[in-house]
């Protein structure tokens, strides 16, 4: 992961700095700021290329990108540009004689061929969003269909919407974490996700591919256990009816990814467990405490299950822990 950041740069050249970046990182832009807040402005960013999928995490003061018809005739990727609110205000978006505000968690796309206005909502001093770009042939779904979307707010707090924000969110907040391997399977998952939500907001879930629509919703589920690991409630029958598919489907999708529900969720568990474990900060705290957190609700069945994924106690995998930081990295 790449990080780019105005903090190394002498306050009065900062915002022109940025307006560099910002053409660099995405598309030719010119970006504007708020009167008098040029001299001292704060940006950061953080680049991670997903496959063909580039996932930027910007954290700024607010400001404005505008790629006007200049621009594009100098230079056109095609490109789709997803953003997704992290933190703070939102995003506004001008595109196709539309506006949209969005808040935290919701989704809005622009593209990179007719001209648009996109920014952090001002009135705050910082905020913080995803951008994600990649070509537009890499969602199959019909480009007519796709303008329709431009500057429209997708909501992030229900329906599909809410668990494909809920994947970028995580995606956003733990980008510095994955492995050369992760990426490559995330950009598959990513725009798997993109597509079902963007096709969701359309109501032409017809126009997806079943198997694209499947590998969306494994995405998601995914998403929604680990958000809810610590719930001792977790079942699949719960998981089941949080995505409105049966018992049966959702078993039948596990089964084909050589998993079981039940057992895909104990190991998501017994990683956040070793986790905690490993953890020097988190000594003081009781191992059946730690296990509880994570939805072992008897202490016992916990170190059964731990020792036999691991091949030792929880409290001989702490103590070793503490001699060996090795062993914790690789069990």
């Amino acid at each position: 992961m790449d990080v780019v950041s105005t903090a190394e740069v002498p306050p009065q050249e900062r915002f022109a700095f940025w307006r560099e970046v910002c053409s660099k990182v995405w598309v030719p832009l010119d970006a504007r700021c708020e009167p008098g807040t040029d001299r001292g402005f704060r940006a950061r960013v953080a680049l991670s290329d997903l496959g063909p999928v580039r996932a930027a995490v910007m954290t700024t003061m607010p400001h404005s990108v505008h790629r006007t018809v200049k621009l594009i005739r100098r230079e056109d990727p095609e490109a789709l540009l997803l953003t997704c609110a992290v933190r703070g205000p939102g995003v506004l978006g001008e595109q196709d004689g539309r506006r949209a505000e969005s808040q935290a968690g919701d989704l809005c796309l622009f593209d990179s061929s007719r001209p648009y206005l996109a920014g952090v909502v001002p009135g705050t001093l910082e905020g913080r969003v995803l951008v994600l770009q990649f070509h537009r042939s890499l969602l199959p779904v019909p480009p007519r269909d796709l303008q329709r979307l431009t500057a429209v707010r997708i909501p992030g707090d229900r329906g599909i919407g809410a668990l494909s924000s809920q994947f970028l969110l995580r995606l956003a907040r733990h980008m510095d974490e994955f492995s050369p391997s992760d990426t490559a399977r995330l950009s598959t998952l990513t725009l798997d996700v993109v597509t079902s939500a963007l096709a969701d907001a359309l109501d032409a879930q017809d126009a997806v591919p079943p198997q694209v629509r499947q590998r969306a919703l494994m995405a998601e589920i995914r998403t929604f256990i680990q958000k809810n690991l610590g719930d001792d409630h977790l079942t699949p029958e719960t998981i089941a009816a949080a995505h409105h598919i049966s018992l049966r489907y959702l078993h039948r999708l596990f089964q084909e990814n050589g998993h079981t529900v039940a057992g895909w969720v104990r190991e998501r568990r017994l990683e956040q467990c070793r986790r905690d474990l490993a953890e020097p900060r988190m000594t003081a705290h009781p191992i059946s405490a730690i296990a509880a957190r994570w939805g072992f609700s008897s202490p016992t069945h916990f170190s059964h299950v731990f020792r036999t994924a691991y091949g030792l106690s929880p409290s001989r995998f702490r103590q070793q822990c503490a001699q060996t930081e090795d062993l914790c990295i690789h069990p």
